[in-house]
């Protein structure tokens, strides 16, 4: 059997199972991310930006849950792939944003890639599947950039970031849509 050719009873090829695993390391790194940028962001004394950044660490737990259980509606097989440690140390608020924004925008072509490599495989359940996440992706991608640009608009200034962490603070768990 080819590599692309899906198997029988309408699972998941082989070269689609693999990259969604690859996908769920992803979205598992992600929220390891986000802890670690929560973390950072307590010790710099920035409660709201800690809460907001746990309020992304779950809603990326919720992504790679997501896929595991479309892998595993397709009769397909999960695998688990080893998760690496964050790189996150000595940040400022603006530079923590920062690498959100950077991550967020790797996250968009690892599923801008998965979304061209369900099309070649002529899989138009995972195609459908995956659409939920091209947009979710250009709202996470926002959401970074418009903290970005308010703290870029208060450059420092101590009043402003106190602002900013009292808005960052009312995030609450969005529902799963």
């Amino acid at each position: 059997m080819r590599d692309s050719q899906p198997l029988e009873n309408g699972m998941l090829s082989n070269k689609i199972q693999t990259a969604i695993n690859q996908q769920i390391n992803e979205e598992l790194f992600s929220a390891y991310v986000y802890l670690a940028m929560a973390a950072e962001a307590d010790r710099l004394g920035l409660p709201g930006f800690s809460n907001w950044f746990k309020m992304q660490y779950q809603e990326e737990l919720g992504h790679a849950d997501r896929f595991f259980n479309y892998v595993l509606e397709r009769d397909a097989q999960v695998e688990l792939l080893p998760i690496n440690q964050p790189e996150i140390n000595d940040e400022s608020a603006l530079t923590l944003f920062e690498k959100a924004l950077n991550h967020e925008r790797h996250i968009t072509q690892c599923i801008s890639g998965l979304k061209d490599l369900a099309k070649s495989e002529s899989d138009h359940a995972t195609d459908v599947f995956l659409e939920w996440f091209v947009n979710e992706q250009v709202e996470e991608e926002a959401n970074a950039q418009q903290v970005i640009d308010q703290l870029r608009l208060v450059d420092g200034n101590p009043n402003g970031l106190f602002m900013i962490d009292r808005e960052l603070a009312t995030r609450t768990a969005a529902p799963d849509a």
